[in-house]
C-alpha cells in the first residue's frame, strides 16, 4: 500500500506556521477519515489537524511543543492506492530520500544550463523566517537604528527583531548597537529568570509593533450610563456594556465609513461591511473576534452570537471565520477597574473603542436645579490620525456618546 505525507495544513489567513501540542495517535493506529491527529495551536486558536482519509499511521516525524511552517511533514500515513490517486500522490509513495539527480540527461546539449548532483537540495522542510522590524532603539542612540548586515543576521538566527535592542546602550559611532554590545545583552540575559513566550504572547508583540508604526492618538469623553443600564435590566436575554458599544460604533461608523477607512497611498479604502471585532482575555494574550454587519442586526439578536464567541475565544476554540479581521475594535478595559486608557488598534483596523469603568458621581442638573448621582463612565477612542483628525475623531465619539444614551434605538 502507498504512504503518503501529512502535512501541516493551512489553518487560516495570515497563518504561516502553528504549533504541535499533542498528539493524538501512536504509529501502527488504524484510524478513519477525518479523526483527528494533532492537536496544534496558532496565533489565534487551537485547532486539530485530521486524517484527510481513512488508513495506518505509519509513522510521526513531528514533535511536540515544536512549531512547524505550514507544509511540513509531520506524519507519514499508509492509504490505498485509490485514496493516493484522489489525494494526487498516484498510486505509488513519495520518496522518502531525495535520490542523486543524474548529472547527464537526455538531449542535454539542447539545455541552456547542466544540472550536477551538488546541485540537489535534500530533507527540504518549508521553514518560516523570522521577521526583523518595528521599533528602532532609543531615539537618544542617534546612529543605533542602523543594524549592520552582521547584526541582522545574528538577530534572524536568534528570531530577534529591532525593537529588541531598546533596552541596549550602543558603544559604536554615534551609538549605534554593536554586535559586541549585543552579545553582552544576551549574556546578561542569563543571569535572569527565563520563560519562553507563549505564540499568543508573540503574536500580540508582533501586531503592536506594526501597529506602532502609524501617528496613533486618543480622543475621550465622559458619559452617563444610567439609561443604558436601565435598558439592560429590562431586556432578555441582556446585553452586556460592551456589546451597546459595539452596536452604537456600528451605527455611527455606518453615517461616514471614511473615518473607519483605510490609508494605502494616496487613497482611502473604505470598508465594503461594518465588522467590529471586540476584545476578550485568554492565558497571556488576547483574541479578537469579529461580529459581522453589525449595523444591520438589532441589539437584541447580537446577543446569543456575543455570548456565543466569548465562550469560544475563552476555550481558544473560534471557528476561523470569526478571526477575519473586522474594520474597528471595542475593548471593554472597565471591567478591570480602569477608568481611563489609551488602547492601540490593530495593524489592519484604524480605530478602536474603549469603555471605562463607571462609578456613581454628582452631576448638575437643569430640570431640578440640583446636583444629583449618576453613573458616569469615560470613553476614549484611539485612531490613525493619518486617516482623520482629532475633529472627525470627536463627531464620531460624541455619536455612539448619543446613541449609548438612547439604548431604545440600538
Amino acid at each position: 500500500m502507498p504512504t503518503i505525507p501529512i502535512l501541516m495544513p493551512q489553518l487560516g489567513e495570515s497563518i504561516a506556521e502553528a504549533t504541535l501540542i499533542k498528539i493524538l495517535v501512536e504509529p501502527g493506529a488504524q484510524i478513519e477519515a477525518g479523526a483527528d491527529i494533532f492537536e496544534v495551536e496558532t496565533n489565534k486558536a487551537t485547532m486539530t489537524v485530521g486524517s484527510p482519509c481513512a488508513g495506518k499511521i505509519e509513522q510521526v516525524q513531528a514533535k511536540v511543543q515544536t512549531s512547524y511552517a505550514v507544509g511540513s511533514q509531520l506524519a507519514t500515513f499508509e492509504v490505498t492506492d485509490e485514496d493516493a490517486l484522489g489525494l494526487g500522490f498516484g498510486s505509488a509513495p513519495p520518496p522518502t530520500s531525495t535520490s542523486a539527480v543524474p548529472t547527464s540527461m537526455p538531449n542535454a546539449d539542447s539545455l541552456h544550463f547542466q544540472f550536477n548532483e551538488e546541485d540537489n537540495i535534500t530533507g527540504y522542510q518549508p521553514k518560516v523566517e523570522p521577521v526583523v522590524g518595528g521599533l528602532p532603539v532609543p531615539a537618544g542612540a542617534t546612529g543605533a537604528s542602523y543594524i549592520s548586515p552582521r547584526m541582522r543576521a545574528r538577530m534572524n538566527e536568534l528570531g530577534l527583531n529591532a525593537s529588541d535592542l531598546a533596552g541596549i546602550a550602543g558603544t559604536g559611532a554615534g551609538g549605534r548597537v554593536t554586535v559586541g554590545d549585543f552579545e553582552n545583552f544576551l549574556r546578561s540575559l542569563e543571569q535572569h529568570k527565563l520563560t519562553p513566550a507563549s505564540p499568543m504572547r508573540i503574536a500580540v508583540a508582533d501586531s503592536m509593533r506594526r501597529s506602532w508604526t502609524r501617528p496613533l492618538a486618543t480622543v475621550g469623553s465622559p458619559i452617563m450610563l444610567d439609561a443604558m443600564l436601565a435598558h439592560r435590566r429590562r431586556t432578555d436575554p441582556k446585553p452586556g456594556p460592551a456589546l451597546y458599544a459595539i452596536r452604537a460604533l456600528a451605527i455611527a461608523l455606518a453615517e461616514n465609513t471614511a473615518v473607519a477607512g483605510r490609508l494605502i497611498g494616496n487613497r482611502i479604502v473604505h470598508p465594503r461591511a461594518i465588522d467590529i471585532g471586540f476584545a476578550v482575555e485568554v492565558d497571556d494574550g488576547v483574541f479578537v473576534p469579529v461580529l459581522r454587519e453589525v449595523d444591520k442586526t438589532p441589539l437584541v439578536k447580537l446577543v446569543p452570537t456575543y455570548n456565543k464567541l466569548v465562550e469560544q475565544a475563552r476555550a481558544r476554540r473560534l471557528p476561523n471565520d470569526m478571526n477575519r479581521p473586522g474594520i474597528a475594535t471595542v475593548t471593554n478595559f472597565g471591567t478591570f477597574g480602569i477608568v481611563w486608557a489609551t488602547p492601540i488598534p490593530l495593524p489592519e483596523q484604524n480605530l478602536i473603542l474603549g469603555l471605562g469603568a463607571g462609578s456613581k458621581v454628582p452631576r448638575w442638573s437643569d430640570e431640578v436645579n440640583m446636583f444629583i448621582p449618576v453613573v458616569e463612565a469615560e470613553i476614549t477612542l484611539s485612531f490613525d490620525h493619518r486617516v482623520c483628525d482629532g475633529g472627525a475623531a470627536g463627531r464620531l465619539l460624541s455619536m455612539v456618546a448619543k446613541l449609548l444614551q438612547e439604548p431604545e434605538k440600538l
